[in-house]
């Protein structure tokens, strides 16, 4: 099999199992708190990425580590999954799984906004307009189609769902500066992270064994939320010969997530959620090609 068909093949991995969170957060948090999931699944996703470390002989990259690259993981491991998760659950269980899900895939328009005082890049008035066009959509979702009325259908999760993009950004401009291995970051970030949340679960409500259904859900998004996919999707970065080639398959996710919510979770897929998803994809595709220059998309 040619390296490009490899990598659309990775790819494609990736993105069927990433289409899949939205219910699987939205069934998975019936039976468990969301402090409680994101403490389990983060647990799981370190298992996974340790055997995947161990499976690629870098496990020895540990012991060269310095004390900047611990610095480095345990603010991004601050980001994520500690911050993007823990506001993106707790909205989950304020919203619709279709909106929530939609909202939260705004981050490569935030991404675009912090790009200018932490890439230093600028933003032209065409750049504006895709901003503009995308913030549209998210008011179309959050207001279920009331746009003249403004009245969102819960104003505290639509802001933790559109706010858990300001996190995913930070983490993916940091992420971008940082020139140490995939792998290494993502474990070491997740050990960081799951020293948070177990912090504040302690400080919270304590920790509690999940039942059967919550286990079963923090071990699926765990391992194909937190930890695989994330592996599948660089792997497909790296074989691709462009990443624009499969960076653009990505954009098939939140549509994919719809359907996976309408049979799985069993939500009726309202037209505000489709007409808003639209004009957010297509301001990030309008933003996207007016950069014209291929990136390096985590998700």
């Amino acid at each position: 099999m040619k390296k490009q068909s490899q990598a659309y093949l990775f790819a494609l991995s990736a993105i069927l199992f990433w289409s899949t969170m939205s219910s699987a957060f939205k069934i998975t948090l019936r039976f468990i708190d969301y402090t409680l999931l994101l403490l389990y699944a983060s647990l799981f996703s370190l298992f996974i990425l340790f055997i995947i470390l161990v499976l690629q002989k870098k496990i020895n990259l540990l012991k060269d580590l310095k004390l900047k690259d611990f610095i480095s993981s345990a603010i991004m491991g601050f980001l994520n999954p500690f911050l993007y998760y823990f506001i993106l659950f707790k909205a989950y269980t304020l919203l619709r799984a279709q909106e929530a899900g939609t909202l939260n895939y705004i981050w490569p328009i935030v991404l675009v906004l912090f790009s200018v005082p932490l890439l230093k890049q600028k933003i032209g008035f065409k750049s504006i307009i895709a901003i503009v066009i995308s913030f549209f959509g998210i008011i179309i979702i959050s207001t279920e189609g009331h746009v003249l009325t403004l009245q969102f259908s819960n104003i505290i999760g639509v802001g933790l769902a559109a706010g858990s993009a300001i996190f995913w950004a930070l983490y993916w401009i940091f992420n971008m500066k940082d020139k140490r291995d995939d792998i290494i970051k993502l474990f070491l970030n997740f050990c960081f992270g799951f020293i948070y949340i177990l912090v504040t679960c302690l400080i919270i409500d304590g920790i509690q064994l999940p039942s059967q259904n919550a286990l079963v859900g923090s071990i699926y998004i765990g391992f194909f939320e937190m930890g695989i996919t994330y592996f599948l999707w660089l792997k497909a970065l790296s074989l691709s010969i462009n990443t624009a080639k499969v960076s653009n398959l990505v954009y098939l996710s939140p549509f994919l997530a719809l359907i996976f919510i309408s049979i799985i979770v069993g939500e009726k897929i309202l037209a505000s959620t489709i007409v808003g998803l639209f004009f957010i994809v297509g301001g990030i595709l309008m933003q996207k090609y007016i950069d014209a220059k291929p990136t390096k998309i985590l998700k």
